[in-house]
């Protein structure tokens, strides 16, 4: 059984995301930390650094290997990184005489967070997407009954009627903006990790920036600098992941405000209780409440994980591994059950 409830057997029914998981899980991991190996060994061969032949067996090796994930767990507790067990896997799998270059110059840093930047370029996508489409969901909410009024309230009192177009609308342009904040963000985010033991290179000489920018070609990544223990671009992206859950919850705090009052809103699907039949609870709506506050107490974790000790930190890289696929699959969460609240609102307002 999982302590998570994202991905818990029966609470994920509610805070759950399979499509995100899967982006953020084992295997994706690990597809991912291959892809690096690989492309790795091919841009060193380009300049020349190991043989080209050897290039050529890595990438042939990698595509079919299989990690014991027990012995990368047990690698794990050791080494408290799972890359010394991963590499000596992938070697062994290779065999003499090329093994010895598998990994060159890299270091477990390098692997995995190259491997996160992959997997979250694929969440960012994903997360573009559901943006539009609850920018959309809103627009033909607004279409179907924004005409109608509310009344509207400040400092939780009646104050005076405004449209329902006009709540809508307070709803709809934050996600826009978080939308263009993605996607110009992405460029930043986006990008390779590759700076061998401390950040220098020292491997590869003079050769290092030139095969840190094929590598990155080779993935799909923007090329950047080691960012070893410089952690703003991840702790940009939670921030980016606060705001979105944030703005999905005021979302759902008002749905449930007006399913509070049973006047001016009808749902359809609500949540049955055990003990009371009659109700219809606004289920969805109270859960963006929830995964907005718990985005907003993580976030600052993420901070704290931005305090690395000189050129690495064993202690605030751990934190962020805690936290942030935790946030990644609330927002992604959110995004769902934020599109599952659009389309049960059945009416809205008082018709003029």
């Amino acid at each position: 059984m999982s302590i998570s409830a994202f991905e818990h057997p029966f609470l994920s029914g509610l805070a759950g995301d399979n499509e995100v998981a899967a982006l953020l899980g084992p295997q994706a991991e690990i597809d991912a930390m291959l892809a690096f190996e690989t492309a790795l060994a091919e841009a060193e061969a380009e300049f020349g650094v190991i043989p080209e032949a050897t290039a050529l067996a890595i990438a042939a090796t990698l595509t079919g290997f299989t990690a014991d994930f027990e012995g990368l767990k047990s690698g794990t507790a050791r080494d408290g990184v799972v890359i010394p067990e991963f590499v000596k896997q992938m070697r062994a799998a290779v065999g003499a005489p090329h093994a010895e270059h598998l990994h060159f110059g890299a270091t477990s840093q390098d692997v995995i967070d190259t491997a996160l930047i992959l997997r979250l370029k694929r969440v960012v996508a994903l997360f573009e997407q559901r943006l539009a489409a609850l920018e959309a969901g809103f627009e033909n909410l607004s279409n179907r009954a924004g005409q109608s009024t509310l009344m509207g309230h400040t400092r939780m009192q009646a104050a005076i009627p405004i449209t329902v177009a006009d709540r809508i609308e307070s709803w709809r342009a934050p996600l826009a903006r978080h939308r263009d904040r993605l996607s110009h963000s992405a460029k930043d985010l986006l990008v390779v990790q590759f700076g061998g033991a401390a950040g220098t290179l020292e491997k590869l000489g003079t050769k290092g920036p030139a095969v840190r920018a094929s590598l990155a070609a080779r993935l799909g990544l923007g090329d950047a600098a080691q960012w070893h223990s410089q952690r703003d671009r991840i702790a940009d992206f939670a921030n980016l992941l606060a705001l979105v859950t944030g703005s999905l919850g005021k979302f759902g705090q008002d749905i449930a405000l007006l399913a509070q009052m049973g006047v001016e809103i009808r749902l359809t699907g609500g949540g049955g209780s055990s003990a009371m039949p009659h109700k219809q609870n606004p289920v969805q709506a109270e859960l963006l409440v929830t995964l907005a506050r718990y985005n907003a107490v993580q976030l600052s974790g993420i901070h704290q994980a931005m305090v690395h000790e000189q050129e690495r930190s064993g202690a605030a890289w751990t934190l962020e591994w805690l936290i942030l696929p935790q946030m990644v699959l609330a927002t992604g969460a959110a995004t769902l059950a934020g599109l599952d609240l659009i389309r049960s609102i059945a009416s809205l307002g008082n018709a003029s």
